[in-house]
């Protein structure tokens, strides 16, 4: 599924970002820990340049720890970079951001100057949500819709942190269908752009595949069918999900798996891996320049 959703004003904020960065000491990037891979932005590296880069996986809470941890572990090898697995509905653990920043920006700090940062992450990763627990109180407007922040602040953390936010911002076409799909399944493209149906089957072919003991723990089977849509059929009967006749509502049973999905109710499910990123980053992408 290539996704093409670009806003206008994801366009003007990559001119704004480009004109900030002189004046940021350390980038923060915020990405999904589900879909480290598919949630990253491509500009990212290239509006950076040789800035340090803090890779915040977000949503841990909801993903597979195993895999998280050898995300952090990816990233860890590169130069300049640091990560750290998030979950911002615990309260406090934001602030350790505050210190990694410190330590990665340190002639500053010794200076007695305010390290500068940038955070920066696509559309519904929790970058407003995090930017709130930073800074101890409601800054960032939040929405499960996203692409909810439209333009840039610049936000002061205390602790001789400064902030700016920038909108969230995509590339303009994801020639990759895999990433297209698991950007869909986890929320981060709008559900006007998507169709339920073909991203629920894309879902359990997956889940089928990776996660089975999952299904049947979430739905109470003993048995799971081979074929997805075979799957979505038992669950849409179990959960009533008819029309008239007994016909099955697919909308319906696809919206219910991925509201569930999404919610973290089927547990910690991760979509990709650092070896299926090795894999795919090969797949064409747009350009990285900007």
């Amino acid at each position: 599924m290539a996704v093409t959703w670009y806003p206008g004003h994801m366009h003007k904020a990559q001119k704004q970002i480009k004109e900030v960065m002189p004046q940021v000491d350390l980038v923060i990037e915020v990405m999904d820990a589900r879909i480290p891979f598919s949630s990253e932005n491509p500009a990212v590296k290239t509006l950076r340049g040789p800035r340090p880069c803090l890779k915040v996986l977000n949503k841990s809470d909801l993903a597979d720890p195993v895999i998280t941890t050898q995300w952090l572990n990816y990233y860890s090898q590169q130069e300049g970079v640091r990560a750290l697995a998030l979950n911002t509905t615990r309260k406090g653990e934001a602030r350790k951001i505050l210190n990694l920043c410190r330590e990665m920006v340190p002639l500053r700090a010794q200076r007695g100057e305010p390290v500068r940062t940038m955070i920066m992450g696509i559309p519904n990763v929790g970058k407003s949500t995090l930017i709130n627990a930073l800074a101890g109180r409601a800054i960032a407007k939040v929405g499960d819709e996203p692409a909810v922040t439209k333009q840039q602040q610049r936000i002061s953390l205390g602790n001789g942190i400064v902030l700016s936010d920038t909108p969230g911002i995509l590339w303009p076409r994801m020639e990759n269908e895999n990433s297209g799909y698991r950007l869909a399944v986890t929320g981060a493209i709008k559900n006007a752009a998507i169709s339920f149906e073909d991203v629920a089957l894309y879902a359990v072919e997956f889940l089928l595949q990776h996660y089975p003991e999952a299904l049947k723990s979430r739905y109470r089977l003993e048995e799971l069918p081979i074929a997805a849509m075979d799957f979505l059929e038992v669950i849409g009967r179990k959960r009533g999900c008819l029309r008239a006749g007994g016909v099955l509502d697919l909308h319906k049973v696809s919206e219910i798996l991925l509201k569930e999905l999404r919610s973290g109710k089927l547990g910690g499910v991760s979509l990709e891996t650092p070896a299926v990123f090795d894999e795919e980053k090969v797949t064409e992408r747009p350009s990285e320049s900007v």
